[in-house]
């Protein structure tokens, strides 16, 4: 790795630990909050957690409204809903509590509220002007790291794709990492999410905007999510295991954060936006695939990778040792209960030339280690059906 090139890093202030999330009304107080925006999802409410976190802001003195209308995939509709009633009710902060949905419906609402556009016109990388509203993450599955990243992902409803938005003027103020918060998950939703943990772990180290400041948090990622996902789901009440996964998702948040992504992210989101299909799901079905397309121009950086998820071996170059990684990942989707294709999720062969071509207009695609045309992410999708 050349380490004598520009590398910038970004991330919020990161609060991790068992109830880490009651502590969201003395960060707003902090902040200078007198009515914030709660924005979550109704599963998260069922689950009992946003009692939590207002209480805490009422023993603040902090007032609160609850914004729940977000749904899996956080649609452009939502955000621009929520930026209403942000205004309508005078909020003045945004506390996202939830998974990646809520999260970036959460930075979209920000947006939208301080540079007062329709929140499909930031699509790209630094197209915000004006900073978002104080935020405050509070994550409750352990993958999906929006909670620290410049990233927000919104579908555009009416050309059913996926709009990346890339800035630091959207990473969190504050991201209060507690892992209690996942003993609720489902063990689908618990694999899930850690697959796409290490799938961010993954595409960040081979990333060709990858760094020393990168690479020390995509290994260990990688590492935990090894040894400890099997655990968190045949443990569900672990907090060890628990702990673990959530603290991976955050090395991997500060990993693919900065270094961005590959085309397994591109192809994802692709797949996600025309058919309205569950991420995380998405990223595991098409990992071991992607790596397979890539491993040729990554060989070395793979080869770490499989040190790291425990494959013993002194270089990792040649085909068999590219094949051992990737038996290692089908094992450890298999284990956790991730057999799917993506035929069984809903992508029928019809599908393939349009999400080729909208996966290669993702930006994520520009930074994965191998060029990749559109002809190749077709066979891509081709062979994960």
């Amino acid at each position: 790795m050349k380490t004598h090139l520009l590398r910038k890093f970004v991330a919020p202030e990161v609060v991790f630990g068992p109830e880490a999330r009651k502590l969201a009304g003395k960060y707003a107080a902090n902040l200078g909050a007198k009515n914030v925006l709660i924005v979550t999802d109704p599963g998260v409410i069922a689950s009992g957690w946003l009692s939590d976190i207002t209480l805490a802001l009422d023993e603040s003195g902090v007032s609160h409204n609850v914004f729940s209308g977000v749904s899996p995939n956080p649609r452009s509709r939502e955000v621009m809903e929520g930026a209403a009633f942000y205004r309508e009710r005078g909020c003045d902060a945004i506390v996202a509590l939830g998974g990646g949905s809520p999260m970036d419906c959460a930075k979209g609402i920000g947006i939208v509220c301080y540079n007062n556009e329709n929140i499909l016109k930031f699509e790209g990388v630094d197209k915000i002007k004006t900073p978002s509203p104080p935020l405050i993450f509070i994550p409750t599955t352990a993958g999906t790291s929006s909670d620290v990243s410049q990233f927000t992902i919104i579908l555009n409803e009416s050309e059913r794709t996926k709009i990346a938005i890339i800035s630091k003027a959207i990473v969190p103020d504050v991201s209060l990492v507690d892992y209690q918060t996942t003993l609720t998950m489902s063990p689908y939703l618990t694999a899930c999410t850690a697959i796409d943990a290490l799938v961010h772990a993954i595409e960040a180290f081979v990333s060709i905007a990858a760094s020393p400041l990168t690479d020390i948090h995509a290994l260990e990622a990688i590492r935990l999510i090894s040894k400890n996902l099997t655990g968190a789901i045949d443990h569900a009440g672990n907090e060890e295991y628990k702990s673990a996964v959530m603290f991976a998702s955050l090395e991997a948040g500060f990993a693919f954060s900065n270094a961005i992504l590959g085309a397994v992210h591109s192809m994802a989101h692709s797949a996600g936006g025309f058919l309205d299909l569950a991420h995380g799901e998405c990223n595991s079905i098409l990992l071991e695939h992607v790596i397979n397309f890539n491993y040729d121009s990554a060989p070395d950086r793979y080869g770490e990778i499989a040190r790291a998820m425990g494959i013993a071996s002194g270089r990792v170059s040649q085909p068999s040792d590219k094949n051992a990684l990737i038996e290692k990942i089908k094992e450890l989707k298999k284990s956790v209960g991730i057999t799917k294709t993506l035929g069984a999720v809903g992508v029928s062969s019809c599908d393939i030339g349009a999400l080729a071509r909208n996966a290669h207009n993702d930006p994520c695609l520009h930074t994965n280690p191998k060029r990749a045309s559109v002809r190749d992410l077709e066979v891509i999708y081709e062979e994960a059906m």
